[in-house]
């Protein structure tokens, strides 16, 4: 894997974690950090040793706590098209990962912040954390799909107060909404975070590689092209060694073995 100016690669056996790690910015996200995500998480989609992802932020204070304004300032029409659509483009990259891939919040998840957590699978947020989209009070809209996926994950109604308001929420909030699934006292939120993944990374890889893809084509797709999908993915994983392995252990009353295959 190469080496990064602004991110960290460690790993932790089956677990890769990746730790955005401009903390004297507090990680805000500029063309070089988007850049080499994309870099990193295209690698570590064809690195069969890596089961999941954490996905993280350097320091006590931040996630990402936006996109880098002294960038952003910059911008003309033509060239905001092509900021958005390359953020965009990583995102979505991630969000489709054949591997889970777990946020773990620590403190400012805010613009570009907030919507590279929301392209996560899973979201993990410490007690001092913020999710927000102040975009619009900088006189433009959140450009990295945030308009898209966060009506999807806490609904329609809370995500226009929050997109048209631009005030932040605390981590108990998102846990009402559903933003979050976890809340967790910041010390533990890697640990918690890796406990937890370990939980999805002891099932069977290609199970879960098929469960993501049809609950993120079931997103875009009317419903009936979603369960003829998912139909067809159940069969793939029926001929599986690891569908085999699974329920052969079940009926045996034992641990599975699963090899990815």
């Amino acid at each position: 894997m190469s080496d990064f100016q602004h991110l960290r690669i460690d790993r932790d056996e089956e677990l890769a974690i990746v730790t955005i790690d401009r903390p004297e910015k507090l990680n805000a996200l500029n063309a070089a950090v988007v850049a080499e995500l994309g870099e990193a998480f295209a690698d570590l989609a064809t690195d069969d040793t890596v089961r999941g992802v954490i996905l993280t932020g350097a320091g006590e204070r931040s996630f990402v706590a936006g996109a880098d304004i002294g960038e952003l300032v910059e911008m003309n029409p033509l060239t905001a098209v092509q900021v958005s659509r390359t953020g965009q483009q990583v995102l979505e990259y991630i969000e489709q990962m054949p591997k889970p891939v777990v946020a773990a919040v620590g403190g400012f998840a805010l613009g570009g912040g907030c919507e590279l957590a929301l392209a996560c699978h899973l979201r993990m947020a410490s007690t001092n954390a913020r999710f927000g989209l102040p975009e619009v009070g900088l006189g433009i809209i959140p450009g990295y799909g945030g308009t898209v996926r966060l009506s999807r994950v806490i609904g329609l109604g809370r995500a226009v107060e929050m997109t048209l308001t631009g005030a932040p929420i605390d981590a108990e909030r998102a846990l009402a909404y559903g933003l979050v699934t976890r809340v967790v006292e910041r010390a533990d939120l890697l640990s918690e975070a890796t406990k937890w993944l370990r939980e999805i990374t002891a099932k069977g890889p290609v199970a879960v590689r098929l469960a993501l893809e049809s609950v993120y084509h079931a997103t875009d797709v009317a419903s009936a092209e979603a369960l003829r999908h998912e139909a067809s993915l159940f069969g793939v994983a029926a001929g599986t060694e690891d569908m085999r392995e699974g329920m052969g252990a079940f009926l045996e009353k034992r641990s599975p073995d699963f090899k990815g295959r």
